[in-house]
């Protein structure tokens, strides 16, 4: 039965009727998903947890000791069976027999493959010792922002005496591996009454025999820690008080959309980044803060924290009390350079003769009083995790410095987790990036079916893509198909109306705050028409030149307008037709329409060539099949121009191909995708027809 407790505090989840029928290793599944649903208990990719599980043998058929721990990346919160290493336990034990000594405890890593059970494939995490030989059946090691927010402290030590007592002990700082296992072991030993154990600096580790009484000692110390915390810091203002007012969000917002493309060309140089901005109240309360200036620079101190938010933020120089945001953005460039080069002093200053070389030297997260932070990284999902730890340092460092001193891992301490060359032997075992990936895209006429495959494609090389249509229903159905196949931080949608010129604009400004900025452009929205040129009106004519030619000029501007101002290049890939080239009888506005979107594209070749920015054509023909543009009039008026029914149409025009095929939405998108990508890196101001071959609409 789950109780209740108040509302700051951590809840009891578990269920006895659902544990009930479950094996220990299955429990301890159970477990892990019930502690890493809650951030308050660790972040995302955080923390890790394990049990020793009676395995049989699938050799000998004999009844084995097996540690199941976390593997090597992953997440509590969302992992499954095949997320956990197994490992026989006598031969974890008989690694002590290896062990050199704490100089030489990176090799004990390499030892333990030759402990695996049952053949299973996932890596065991250098964190397996501090499980293996905790003598406890169930093993929790969380990173609750309550628990480090008192292991970051001067005093950390007499702390947790304070508040725990004998209940839970304390261990100094010590890098993660082997040779903490062995201490932490020792304490549990000669502590037989301890329930856990804070690590300096790092986190909590908690253990029991059952289940169930591991997770629940895991909550109750989490909930002890936090209402001491609170009791403690009531009525205190925050970090010593405000000392930068927050702006309104709109304004906020604004700012962010202004100041993120900017950075994002600045630290882009050598592999494209995306952006995430994040102004919740907790950020807002630090970043406007009178304690800002000396606590930012300190850096975080729990390694799960430093790994992914680097050595320090940099703090942008803005004054949201006489907010200058021309000032601030000019000073950036300098900005940026300053960190790269603060980066490269501490690099030189700490490495070692085996150290790795020298990594990206830019900044994770940029904090902006008033505004927010903001996070760039190479995927979103990563920059917004980013996000989210630094929030947790936050919460870490407003409760240290409450309660006494704050204090980060010393400078040679984090340069030894950073550049770990354990570390860089899993980032050499990443797979390789996709080739778009760090790239953005925006795909006009998103909801159809050549905006939607297209969105497809280039999410499947790992882009993100931000969906623009004016049918809000289809664009909102589009935008959820995707996102449930690619994960919803790499979608994003925008009901627009190509020809309304602010709408327009504020698509680009709500694209940057969500992304960081644009590489991509796809017009896609279309319109057709069929008519002879007598009963052609002049609105019917107006409409196929504001959507067809003027659309498209508004988004390639703005498109323009990004990319100058990111300065990393660009693609824009206009969506035109065959009609562009080849007239049609009955379709004066719009063949004359699509010929104005071609030579606009040559236009644009020519302006932005010189800012690597590459501007090409994809010409479909009788693209039917999820097009929303053969729906209705258009479907009936072709039909009745060829002398031919709604269901003959297809093999009409297939039929009227050289190759005798039908052209897909898919077809489209794979021209596209040949034009965003490197593929065509060298080429601009070209037209690729996919027609399956049409002799009149031959480019000359």
């Amino acid at each position: 039965m789950t109780e209740t407790l108040a509302a700051d505090r951590l809840e009891n989840l578990w269920e006895d009727a659902r544990a009930a029928g479950m094996s220990e290793s299955e429990k301890l599944l159970y477990r892990s998903n019930l502690l890493g649903s809650d951030k308050r208990v660790t972040n995302y990719g955080g923390g890790n947890t394990s049990a020793k599980v009676m395995e049989t043998d699938p050799l000998t058929g004999e009844s084995v000791e097996v540690l199941w721990v976390k593997g090597s990346g992953g997440d509590i919160g969302s992992m499954k069976m095949d997320g956990f290493s197994t490992l026989y336990m006598d031969r974890l034990n008989a690694l002590k027999g290896k062990y050199r000594g704490v100089e030489h405890e990176d090799e004990m890593v390499g030892y333990l493959p030759h402990c695996t059970f049952a053949l299973n494939p996932r890596a065991a995490s250098i964190d397996t010792p501090l499980h293996a030989y905790v003598p406890r059946k169930h093993v929790d090691h969380v990173h609750s922002d309550a628990i480090i927010a008192i292991a970051a402290s001067v005093n950390s030590k007499d702390l947790t005496a304070e508040i725990f007592g004998n209940e839970i002990g304390w261990l100094p700082w010590k890098k993660p591996g082997y040779e903490l296992g062995l201490w932490l072991e020792k304490f549990a030993t000669e502590n037989p009454q301890a329930k856990g154990c804070v690590l300096e600096s790092h986190g909590l580790f908690t253990w029991a025999d059952d289940a169930k009484d591991c997770y629940l000692t895991t909550l109750a110390i989490i909930n002890k820690a936090a209402a001491w915390l609170q009791a403690r810091t009531e009525g205190k203002p925050a970090f010593g008080g405000e000392k930068r007012p927050a702006l309104p969000a709109a304004q906020r917002r604004d700012i962010a959309a202004r100041l993120m493309p900017v950075i994002r060309g600045l630290i882009s140089n050598e592999r494209h980044k995306v952006g995430h901005f994040d102004d919740q109240p907790a950020v807002l309360e630090f970043v406007g803060s009178q304690m800002l200036d000396s606590l930012a620079p300190l850096g975080t101190s729990c390694p799960d924290h430093f790994l992914r938010t680097k050595i320090r933020p940099l703090v942008v120089d803005f004054d949201p009390a006489a907010p200058d945001l021309d000032a601030t953005i000019a000073g950036l460039e300098k900005a940026i350079a300053d960190y790269r080069d603060d980066y490269a002093a501490y690099y030189d200053r700490c490495k070692r003769p085996d150290s790795p070389a020298l990594r990206d030297p830019n900044a994770v997260v940029y904090l902006v009083p008033g505004v927010g932070m903001i996070t760039f990284a190479l995927e979103k999902a990563t920059a917004r995790v980013s996000g989210e730890f630094y929030v947790n340092a936050i919460n870490v460092m407003r409760g240290a410095s409450a309660i006494g001193t704050y204090q980060g891992l010393p400078e040679q301490e984090a340069f030894d987790i950073e550049y770990w060359l354990l570390e860089e032997a899993k980032l050499q075992r990443m797979p390789k990036a996709k080739s778009l990936a760090g790239r953005v895209a925006l795909v006009t006429g998103g909801a159809g079916g050549i905006g939607a495959a297209t969105a497809e494609r280039f999410l499947r090389e790992g882009a993100c893509v931000m969906l623009a249509d004016i049918d809000a229903d289809a664009l909102d159905q589009a935008s959820r198909a995707l996102a449930s196949r690619h994960g919803k931080d790499v979608v994003r949608k925008v009901q627009m109306n190509v020809t309304d010129e602010n709408q327009v604009i504020a698509a680009y400004a709500e694209m940057a705050v969500e992304f960081g900025g644009i590489d991509i452009l796809v017009s896609n929205a279309g319109i057709a028409s069929s008519a002879p040129v007598e009963e052609t009106s002049l609105a019917l004519w107006n409409k196929n030149m504001d959507i067809l030619s003027t659309g498209y000029f508004l988004v390639s501007r703005e498109a323009f307008k990004a990319f100058r101002m990111q300065d990393i290049g660009g693609s824009v890939i206009f969506i035109a037709s065959k009609n562009g080239l080849a007239a049609s009888p009955n379709a004066s506005a719009y063949c004359t329409a699509k010929a104005a979107e071609i030579h606009l594209a040559r236009c644009l070749a020519l302006e932005g060539a010189g800012a690597q920015i590459r501007v090409n054509v994809v010409n479909p023909d009788a693209v039917l099949r999820g097009s929303k543009i053969w729906e209705g009039e258009w479907l009936e008026q072709r039909a009745s121009t060829y002398k031919t029914d709604k269901e003959g149409l297809e093999e009409m025009y297939r039929q009227r191909s050289m190759l005798k095929r039908s052209v897909l939405p898919e077809d489209i998108a794979e021209g596209a995708y040949f034009f965003a990508s490197d593929l065509s890196a060298k080429s601009t101001g070209n037209i690729l027809n996919v027609d399956a071959g049409n002799v009149q609409s031959f480019p000359r």
